[in-house]
């Protein structure tokens, strides 16, 4: 667990996708800004709601049944209970578990949302949120259930429960029923009032969650595939003119221009040998800044969607206490998310495709330009029993294709549920739920390419076509320290905990890659 630096404010100013992602690393926790007026923002919502319920006032979820149940009054005597039976008949959720990560992230973003002051949920509700993060009293979320709209009610219907002391949650790597853990430090359920079910469970947390830490992967996987790359042009003796600064003037995608001069600052720029008639490479290196960078473009907008979700009140009704309205509208709506999700897991599963691309290149003596077959480093007469990555490049392939095959946008299979009342949803926790998958695979097939190219460099070394002089500073350094991590490969040795080892080293990013990144 890495140690604690600083916190997060709520209720001052914007949280960003770096702060999500430092409180489900447990390298910040929360707090709530002092400012009177954020308080008073909460303080009138709840207040102009009891008013209402002592007005009997009508409110969708407060004093009517949910969803298609809308029209359903709720005598005085049972609003109490409505919003515990939300939570309950909502759990219902399957599939596997979110990770602690992933849940601190949901929950981060849950408080984000409901601190904007607008849920009209009491401080008690947002304190006990908050230390269920400081004291990492973490729920257990099923992944699958949520169509997006209204929100994620089933996957929150968990964290709405937890707060009430029912269900269970992570206690290390056991499940404990949650009230023994929140006894254990000192924390009391509370009893939900008539709108906070609605108000934890209606919102986008779950998707918006998971789109942030996707993001800082896909951010982090751009400059990696433009470091294999680098890695791949050298080992194959590519032509490293293709990335010059004059020729990228030309074409300005600043992603594109911005990976181009990461690969030019990788590669030392050597004319080509002048009996090289090889002018241009393969699409697989000339054409890396142009697929690479789309996902480099593809960042600034997919922040901005995310952000701004993770910064709205995203629940339904929206309760203005010091305007004195309940407004009924469809914030829950994950579309933003679902679209984001949609691009970034294309984007990234198109640097699947590259990689492997390259890989099959540095594999076979008719293009690997004199490198031995499947970058084995046999002795000459070991060479008929040893043979190097010819199966990691297999799996690199079966990688990538399942990489590509979840590039389907989830957003456009909306489905119409509760008797047709959510007749179009935005499916954003499937999206993003699919974009880690994508990621998943596209680093585990980024872990083989990177130590297959590293074993190139050392080939072209060891046979005396390659000095160490003639590398940049930062590919030299890559290489030593992958040398620790994988030695040369000389006689065939099972890969896997390497390769476990190096995809886990890329989703911690433990490699600084560039510096203006």
């Amino acid at each position: 667990m890495s140690k604690v630096v600083n916190e997060v404010v709520f209720g001052a100013d914007r949280i960003t996708i770096e702060d999500v992602v430092a409180i489900s690393q447990q390298s910040s926790k929360v707090a709530f800004t002092q400012d009177s007026k954020f308080w008073k923002r909460v303080d009138s919502g709840v207040e102009f709601l009891e008013r209402l319920l002592e007005e009997d006032g009508a409110i969708y979820g407060v004093t009517t049944g949910y969803g298609d149940s809308c029209t359903v009054e709720v005598p005085a005597s049972l609003v109490p209970e409505l919003p515990l039976h939300l939570t309950r008949f909502h759990g219902c959720g399957l599939g596997e578990y979110f990770s602690k990560f992933e849940t601190r992230a949901i929950l981060a973003c849950r408080l984000s949302s409901l601190a904007q002051g607008y849920s009209g949920v009491s401080r008690d509700l947002l304190n006990l949120l908050k230390e269920f993060i400081n004291q990492d009293v973490l729920p257990l979320i099923p992944q699958e259930g949520s169509v997006g709209a209204s929100g994620d009610l089933t996957p929150l219907s968990y964290v709405a429960a937890a707060l009430v002391g029912e269900r269970d949650a992570y206690d290390g790597e056991q499940f404990v029923p949650v009230s023994d853990l929140m006894a254990r430090h000192g924390l009391k359920p509370i009893t939900l009032r008539p709108k906070e079910g609605l108000a934890v469970m209606n919102g986008t947390a779950a998707m918006t969650g998971i789109a942030c830490l996707a993001y800082k992967r896909a951010e982090y996987l751009s400059q990696l595939a433009t470091r294999i790359t680098s890695m791949a042009v050298v080992g194959l003796q590519g032509n490293e003119f293709h990335f010059d600064e004059t020729l990228f003037s030309v074409k300005p995608h600043p992603g594109q221009q911005k990976i181009a001069s990461w690969l030019r600052s990788d590669l030392s720029h050597e004319e080509m040998p002048r009996n090289s008639k090889r002018l241009q490479d393969r699409y697989s290196l000339r054409c890396a800044p142009h697929v690479i960078g789309v996902l480099q473009d593809a960042l600034p907008f997919t922040r901005q969607f995310v952000e701004n979700e993770l910064n709205s009140a995203n629940d339904n009704p929206i309760i203005d206490g010091e305007g004195e309205h309940v407004m009924h509208g469809g914030h829950f709506y994950g579309g933003h998310i679902a679209f984001a999700m949609d691009s970034l897991k294309n984007a990234v599963a198109n640097l699947a495709d590259l990689m492997d691309r390259q890989m099959a290149l540095m594999m076979d003596t008719r293009f690997n330009h004199g490198l031995p077959a499947n970058l084995s480093g046999a002795q000459s007469d070991r060479t008929m029993i040893n043979h190097g990555f010819k199966a990691v490049q297999i799996g690199t392939s079966a990688w990538a294709a399942e990489a590509l095959k979840l590039t389907m946008p989830a957003s456009v299979f909306s489905r119409s549920t509760e008797c047709h009342n959510q007749d179009k949803v935005s499916m954003g926790t499937i999206a993003a739920r699919d974009c880690l998958r994508v990621l998943q695979l596209t680093e585990q097939v980024a872990a083989a390419v990177l130590l297959a190219a590293k074993q190139s460099l050392e080939l072209r070394l060891r046979r005396g076509e390659l000095t160490e002089v003639q590398l940049t500073p930062s590919m030299l350094k890559m290489k030593q320290q992958l040398d620790a991590l994988c030695p040369f490969l000389d006689e065939d040795r099972p890969l896997e905990h390497t390769l476990r080892a190096t995809v886990s080293l890329i989703q911690q990013q433990e490699w600084a890659l560039y510096d203006e990144a």
